[in-house]
């Protein structure tokens, strides 16, 4: 049946035609935080099938969130840049006034594109930016407006590259593998797959925001011994007596945590990983719990994803530092050799020195962060886990998690409190200093 339209356009941007309902402007429809929050979740669920390491994920988080960020905030003169901010990142191309974008759909690209370059399985991201893709088209918008936006997200994409290529991560890929030291007191390799050191040049990647790898230097381990007299020896004991009497919630509680891409398992005589998100893939999806729950916008989810992510970068390069200074043996391979060669911790030891704690200093550093955003008193339901098989875990505030975090790896058999309590305080301080010093807001 033939149809007449009659269409008004409204100053506040809706369409309103005869004999039809009404239609919400293509903005409306497009400008949307829900495309930024599955674009990272899809690059989140790739590099868990790639089997990527905590450090390299950081380092991929940062650059496609600052990717999204530096599109989103374009013709908003309310946010700052972060360039010139940020070492090495200079100022991104500007946006053709002549034209209209929709940065949403502009940040989703740049993310996505940007990401595609960090990851193995391309194809995974392609295909899932196709469908996403035909979703903005099929909201009604204009062709001028989709292209234009889709050359503007790939040209930001080719900034942040250009920007991450120089950043030492070719180089530091070319070096050495660690060489294990025969000294009783270094760290080891541990079972059951003896994955050698991950990533122990990570310390000289190009920092994000502070000075250098030692600026936020923890205090020293204490010292290797096997003198029952010892405090090394009295650490160790606690974490041999706590694994022994772990209560049923403490047990769950490092489960929760574990956040172990590196996990094997043996089935007789074959050996196969389990897949799971990194720890900094976790507190990324703390943040987009938090931003739908605040109801944020895209632009503010992007301002969240960036702060949160290159402070998360910079504390990995900090942890990664200590770990290969100190190189101290892991609880599983010092209880094995001299008090329990049966002993086993709750978790699957992984493949890098114990001090300090990662967990302890990327979830410290990361309440800082998001505190500073969301408030002191924020209380969510982390569903992070759910996917893993693990149930919903409640906490009042970004600081409880953190934490919960940080004391699930002592609950878990894989670190010694100092590593624990020295890596929240270097955390803390790292949070704290991207919470003061890296501005997004005028």
């Amino acid at each position: 049946m033939k149809r007449i339209f009659v269409v008004m356009l409204m100053a506040c941007g809706f369409v309103y035609a005869s004999h039809e309902p009404v239609l919400k402007d293509w903005r409306l429809e497009t400008e949307k935080a829900d495309y930024i929050h599955r674009a990272m979740k899809q690059v989140t669920d790739v590099m868990v099938y790639d089997i990527y390491s905590p450090p390299v994920t950081s380092r991929t988080y940062a650059y496609i969130s600052v990717a999204a960020y530096e599109v989103m905030i374009q013709n908003n003169p309310d946010y700052i840049s972060l360039s010139r901010q940020l070492h090495g990142l200079n100022p991104i191309p500007k946006i053709d006034r002549k034209k209209q974008y929709s940065f949403t759909l502009a940040a989703v690209h740049a993310l996505l594109t940007s990401g595609k370059h960090f990851v193995i399985s391309e194809e995974k991201i392609d295909a899932f930016e196709a469908i996403l893709l035909q979703e903005f088209k099929d909201k009604g918008i204009p062709d001028s407006v989709y292209e234009n936006s889709i050359a503007y997200g790939q040209k930001v994409a080719d900034h942040i590259l250009a920007w991450a290529d120089e950043d030492n991560f070719k180089k530091i890929q070319s070096m050495p593998d660690y060489r294990v030291k025969a000294d009783a007191g270094s760290w080891k390799p541990t079972p059951p797959a003896y994955i050698k050191a991950i990533e122990p040049n990570w310390n000289k990647l190009r920092t994000f925001m502070i000075d250098s790898a030692e600026q936020y230097k923890p205090v020293a381990p204490p010292p290797f011994s096997i003198d029952t007299t010892s405090r090394f020896y009295g650490d160790v004991m606690a974490v041999y007596k706590k694994v022994k009497n772990n209560t049923p919630e403490e047990n769950e509680i490092a489960n929760f945590w574990d956040c172990n891409p590196f996990k094997m398992n043996l089935r007789g005589h074959v050996m196969f990983a389990t897949k799971k998100i990194s720890p900094n893939g976790h507190w990324m999806n703390i943040t987009a719990l938090a931003c739908k729950k605040t109801e944020a916008s895209a632009l503010q989810s992007t301002e969240a994803y960036a702060r949160l992510a290159v402070t998360l970068a910079d504390a990995y390069i900090s942890c990664w530092d200590e770990k290969y200074r100190s190189v101290v043996i892991r609880p599983e391979t010092y209880i094995n050799q001299h008090i329990d060669p049966d002993w086993l911790p709750v978790l699957q030891t992984p493949p890098f020195p114990e001090y300090t704690s990662g967990h302890s200093v990327i979830s410290s550093a990361a309440a800082m962060l998001l505190t500073e955003l969301f408030g002191n008193k924020f209380t969510f339901d982390d569903s992070t886990e759910t996917e893993f098989g693990l149930p919903v875990r409640h906490f009042d505030s970004f600081r409880e998690a953190a934490e919960e975090a940080a004391i699930s790896r002592f609950y878990g058999g894989i670190h010694y409190m100092p590593a624990i309590v020295n890596g929240q305080d270097e955390g803390f301080a790292i949070g704290e200093f991207f919470a003061a010093r890296l501005k997004t807001r005028n």
